[in-house]
């Protein structure tokens, strides 16, 4: 084990860690990995072992430090392009059929016919007004 240099030993420590992070999806992980890819080229230039196991703490601390608060927010916004159901969301449409709080009503709502029911339950839309699309429960729009 003597002949084995400090940088295999810290590759190898790279890899142990970047196999849980494919398995765990927890990217802390690949931040500790890179740490020890740091060390082991720290150790491939000649460092010693208290200046690897240094460079090891550093690189690894300054990655979570700086990448996770960056992931974190990113992770937190919402998709900028809506798609499906929520694209729908505060939309248009035209009143087809009666629509009241009951749900029998009808609107046309990008082109396509959807049964509509009022937000507001005592509230009622006659044919041909103009409603806001609030919410979508299924097949039917909640309109105001």
């Amino acid at each position: 084990m003597n002949d084995i240099n400090a940088w295999v030993w810290w590759l190898v420590g790279a890899a142990a860690l970047g196999i849980p992070l494919v398995l765990t999806a927890m990217p802390e992980l690949g931040m500790l990995a890179l740490g020890a890819a740091a060390a082991a080229a720290t150790a491939g230039l000649g460092g010693d072992v208290v200046l690897q196991v240094v460079v090891f703490a550093v690189v690894s601390f300054a990655l979570i430090a700086v990448v996770r608060p960056v992931a974190a927010r990113h992770r937190a916004q919402r998709p900028q392009l809506a798609t499906g159901v929520e694209a729908l969301k505060g939309k248009q449409a035209i009143v087809l059929e009666r629509v009241d709080g009951s749900g029998g009503g009808r609107i046309k709502l990008g082109g396509e016919i959807w049964s509509a029911r009022a937000l507001d339950i005592g509230q009622a839309y006659e044919v041909g007004q103009e409603v806001d699309v609030v919410d979508i429960e299924g097949a039917t729009a909640i309109v105001m």
